[in-house]
């Protein structure tokens, strides 16, 4: 009976506190999924489509470098006990070049892939922002929140910075 209490005097404190913050900062709170609003624009599918083909592109170089690869691994792997010192050593050196092509390839294409990415993603997050701050300003809103992210996105030109009252509190 007590944890009833309990909870019911919880969830009664939740809501007059929600009350009085929406109060407090003197403005409408909204909120949005943008996630949710990404995956609705058209742009995005667009997007993921060109970044899948650049993507394809490069996993297709990085098969062809590997397969190059493990020939030579084998080829080497099975000439090993008869071959020549000089030359054993010279196929090895091959092997670690390839290697280090791979690797320098590898890390090259994931930065590509990630400048792309931002390329054709910027312009689309900057479209759903200005929507988000239009529709905040049009309606009156203070605050919108992103409850995909669970962080401020957009705070109107009303809202209260209190960085100066929290750098008092504590003597900064």
């Amino acid at each position: 009976m007590k944890k009833l209490i309990f909870v019911s005097s919880f969830l009664m404190l939740m809501v007059f506190t929600n009350a009085g913050f929406s109060q407090a900062v003197g403005g409408k709170i909204g909120h949005i999924n943008s996630l949710e609003l990404l995956s609705l624009m058209p742009e995005v599918k667009t997007a993921d489509e060109k970044l899948q083909s650049e993507t394809k592109t490069l996993e297709d170089q990085y098969t062809t470098m590997m397969k190059e690869y493990e020939t030579k691994a084998k080829e080497i792997q099975a000439q090993l006990e008869t071959m020549d010192e000089l030359i054993k050593n010279t196929k090895i050196k091959e092997l670690q070049d390839t290697e280090q092509r791979i690797a320098k390839f590898q890390a090259g294409a994931q930065e590509k892939v990630a400048k792309k990415q931002e390329e054709l993603y910027k312009p689309i997050y900057e479209k759903a922002d200005e929507a988000i701050k239009a529709v905040a300003d049009a309606n009156g809103y203070t605050y919108i929140f992103d409850t995909s992210k669970g962080g401020i996105i957009y705070a109107g030109t009303d809202a209260v910075d209190i960085l100066s009252l929290v750098k008092t509190h504590l003597g900064l």
